[in-house]
């Protein structure tokens, strides 16, 4: 769906509606049509004045609102349900102790398995392709162990020169510890001057000259400082053409895009959990081994949980691994975070990542709309925003990326006054994330007002 198409159709509600695109009326009508808009009441959105750093003299007649909470890629809001799905484990903790490890509802020893079908379903893979383990970077780690294989004349990863720190350092250290320097091992792909992001064309011509030389192509699927979304089934048709081995770091694109792990035939994966999917800061996260690799003979790390359950606790000291990702697992999962996870992924269940998709394409339509119309670029008078978030809906996910001509530090100082949660980035980037599933419409209006009021209250000092 092309940028204008999502505009025209919202044209086309407002003229049914007879309401003008760029009024409150219009956010409310969209929200009243919106039948995902119940899920919004599946979680506790901070009201206004339980936050910090908020100007009371600005807020007053507005404390008891929900504030305007635009941070879902960095920190998911909390499901009600948590209450519920922890206090049980908690409740069953204390009330039959040990038996909990194979009793209840998500019996301790197997807790992640309980997890994997509906987290499946999500990421678009075979349930029996992901376990939820560990963090992220332990799984990027655990994974390269096995897919990172150097040789003499195919020793390179290819990584995207912006990728989230840890990645850059997951992958320098694994280039290390083999005895390569990342200087001559890690091709590092940088947009073309002038330019914010990647071009597919660009990623693809670098496999093509350099992928016979290229281990493996450690990619994300949505990148976290300019929110663009990657075509990851022609990175990985490329990537394979060559030889490559191609795995993504899927922050921020689990739960916020369609994702088709199996059939797009990646070979491997890691996620968190506390973004898009709402577990919870720090919560467990996901990993995913394509079934073509499901009996591998790569290197791995071994340990107690990679163990086939059958045959665990038969303790004679004879590693009987189980198949494909499960075989990665290596220590117990905590069944407290599992329950956070299955807190959201309950709510995940009530719609699907299709339906999740076109609501957010219109929110950030709407939201890139609102944005452009209030600060054009003609008008000398006004303080200039640029988005560096891809115009093209089908190349980004639930977030706008924008800097502006005043003092950013100052704008999201105003903001915090104004209680809209969202995040800065160093060194010039506020990134604006509505995210679907509990993201109104009239929460993308309510931040372009308060966004330009803090735009007014920030000091005007051009680039």
């Amino acid at each position: 769906m092309a940028a204008c198409s999502v505009v025209e159709t919202l044209k086309q509600k407002a003229n049914q509606w007879a309401c003008e695109l760029h009024s409150e009326e219009f956010a409310t009508q969209m929200d009243n049509a919106d039948h995902l808009k119940e899920l919004r009441g599946e979680f506790s959105i901070p009201k206004v004045q339980d936050l910090p750093y908020i100007d009371e003299s600005i807020v007053s007649d507005r404390k008891q609102d929900d504030c305007v909470y635009m941070c879902g890629n960095s920190l998911g809001l909390k499901p009600k349900a948590v209450h519920e799905t922890l206090n049980r484990e908690l409740e069953k903790w204390s009330k039959i102790g040990a038996y909990g490890l194979t009793m209840g509802e998500m019996p301790w020893t197997w807790c992640d398995d309980v997890m994997k079908q509906e987290v499946a379903k999500i990421v678009g893979a075979d349930p029996e392709e992901v376990s939820i383990m560990n963090g992220l970077t332990i799984n990027l780690h655990l994974l390269l162990i096995s897919f990172y294989r150097p040789t003499p004349t195919r020793h390179k990863v290819l990584i995207e020169a912006h990728s989230f720190p840890s990645d850059h350092y997951a992958v320098e250290s694994q280039i290390r510890l083999h005895g390569y320097d990342p200087k001559t091992s890690m091709i590092c792909l940088e947009p073309r001057e002038g330019e914010e992001t990647l071009r597919t064309e660009d990623i693809v011509k670098v496999i093509e000259d350099e992928g016979d030389s290229i281990a493996v192509i450690a990619w994300t699927g949505v990148q976290y400082y300019t929110g663009q979304l990657f075509d990851m089934e022609t990175i990985v048709q490329k990537g394979h053409s060559k030889g490559c081995y191609v795995g993504f770091d899927l922050a921020h694109a689990a739960g916020n895009v369609p994702l088709r792990l199996h059939d797009w035939g990646v070979d491997f994966a890691c996620w968190c959990t506390y973004k898009y999917l709402n577990s919870g800061a720090g919560s467990i996260a996901g990993a995913f081994i394509h079934e073509k690799h499901a009996d591998n003979d790569f290197p791995k790390l071994s340990g107690w949980l990679g163990h086939k359950l059958t045959s665990r606790f038969q303790m004679d000291n004879r590693m009987d691994r189980s198949l494909g990702v499960a075989g990665y697992r290596v220590s117990s999962t905590s069944p407290l975070l599992c329950a956070c996870l299955e807190a959201s992924v309950q709510v995940f269940a009530k719609t699907s990542m299709e339906d999740l998709r076109n609501k957010s394409m219109q929110l950030t339509g709407y939201l890139e709309h609102l944005l452009k119309t209030a600060y054009p670029k003609n008008d000398s008078g006004k303080p200039l925003i640029e988005i560096i978030t891809p115009a093209d809906p089908a190349q980004r996910g639930a977030q706008l990326s924008i800097k502006v001509s005043v003092s950013i530090g100052k704008v999201f100082e105003e903001l915090k006054k104004r209680a809209v949660v969202l995040d800065k980035r160093e060194p010039n980037v506020l990134r604006v994330a509505p995210a679907p599933i509990y993201n109104s419409f009239t929460d993308v209006f309510r931040f372009v007002k308060l966004f330009g009021e803090s735009m007014h209250a920030a000091s005007v000092t051009p680039f």
